[in-house]
């Protein structure tokens, strides 16, 4: 038997999902939460096979409901069911440890087949969902490393080519040494180069000033 959290703040969802569920011969909803604090308490108490989780509540989000249980219990496995497939949303809930993400849109049988698969050890994301990450993981591969330098590195870089050492760089900018050396450290790291004789020809190779 599959024991099952469900954690959402809209009752008549609960309902309708619990309702399907309860008909599954395998699952059992054990524990319904109307909120990201008490579903984090349910969980830790209870610790259920799966945690089928709502993104937004009203205390808690579901996003930072799955960080605390995942921080106190590693092995859960939560399954976002949501109806946002923005990428702000998607990305900082599979990061929190999220197993799968399902779309509320999805059919009763959808969600039970998602929870069947996540319990064996599988990762569910909704075709739609799985579309827009795949999208986007390709445009950050293509995304040149710079695009990754804040402003204030840029400024960095741009003393880095004019042959500045960090305490130039830190007086020009009005800033700590310390912080100086920060921000160089970073530029470095960003853009995957060893020393700033690299970093001043990787400037000039893509054009930057």
């Amino acid at each position: 038997m599959i024991t099952i959290l469900f954690a959402d703040d809209h009752e008549m969802v609960r309902i309708g999902v619990t309702s399907y569920l309860s008909t599954q011969p395998d699952m059992e909803v054990t524990a319904e939460a109307s909120s990201g604090r008490e579903a984090v308490r349910l969980a830790l108490e209870l610790r259920p096979d799966i945690i089928l989780m709502d993104l937004v509540m009203d205390d808690m989000n579901g996003i930072e409901a799955t960080e605390k249980i995942m921080e106190a219990w590693p092995a859960a496995k939560i399954i976002i069911v949501t109806s946002f497939i923005d990428d702000e949303k998607v990305y900082p809930a599979l990061e929190a440890g999220a197993v799968s993400y399902i779309l509320k849109t999805s059919r009763a049988t959808e969600i039970a087949a998602a929870i069947r698969k996540t319990h064996d050890g599988q990762s569910i994301l909704e075709p739609e969902v799985a579309g827009k990450l795949m999208a986007n993981m390709k445009r950050r591969d293509q995304r040149e490393l710079h695009e990754e330098l804040t402003a204030r590195e840029l400024e960095v870089l741009r003393l880095l080519a004019e042959g500045k050492t960090n305490m130039e760089i830190a007086e020009e900018l009005f800033i700590a040494l310390k912080t100086a050396k920060v921000h160089v450290s970073s530029v470095l790291h960003k853009l995957q180069v060893q020393d700033r004789t690299q970093a001043v020809v990787y400037a000039y190779k893509h054009r930057l000033f």
